[in-house]
């Protein structure tokens, strides 16, 4: 994008800077395209898996029944709320992303200008969600491998045997996450491109 307003500026016709600014708009409504199918993918997962906080709630009521009234307990339900609040953390950490809903220091950002606000968010996903992601990635990607290989068990004799799908989780949490950091840079891209009101 830089290349294409240095050659704006030195010297091509008016009707090569139109064609120039033609494509790129066309490249950047392709990308917030794209941010939009991210976006979809996210939330459909988000709400999906968001059902999950019931199942949690339920279970570990059953839980403390089973342990309290009826002195017993059950190692696989145990693990099934371990389980279901790992899958809920990490599939819909994207769409809480999307949403705003993590944690964020507020110093600048509440009071920013939506340009400024933008600037950060494309900062902030190119030089710290994105690298943290494809780390994660890459750090995860064996953990998993190693674990399908041997097709990882728990190690309690009545637990779940699928350990193996719970550590593929992790570098689908980070995939999506790092998916999701694509789109908000390319909607924190489209609103610095923007002419400024």
């Amino acid at each position: 994008m830089v290349v294409m307003v240095v050659m704006v500026r030195h010297g091509t016709t008016v009707t090569e800077s139109r064609g120039l600014c033609h494509h790129a708009q066309m490249t950047l409504s392709r990308l917030t395209a794209l941010a939009d199918r991210i976006d979809r993918l996210n939330t459909a997962i988000g709400h999906s898996v968001a059902w999950l906080a019931l199942a949690i709630v339920l279970l570990q009521f059953a839980l403390v029944v089973l342990r309290y009234v009826f002195d017993a307990g059950s190692i696989w339900l145990a693990e099934s709320v371990i389980y279901a609040h790992a899958t809920l953390f990490l599939l819909a950490a994207a769409w809480t992303l999307r949403e705003g809903g993590h944690v964020r220091v507020d110093i600048f950002y509440v009071d920013a200008a939506p340009r400024c606000k933008a600037l950060i968010d494309l900062c902030g996903a190119v030089f710290l969600l994105l690298p943290f992601t494809l780390v994660l990635l890459w750090l995860s990607l064996p953990y998993a491998q190693r674990s399908w290989a041997i097709l990882e068990r728990s190690q309690e004799t009545s637990g779940i045997p699928a350990v193996f799908l719970l550590k593929s989780l992790i570098p689908l949490f980070a995939l999506l996450l790092a998916l999701q950091g694509v789109a908000q840079a390319i909607r924190a891209a489209a609103v610095l491109r923007a002419p400024a009101s």
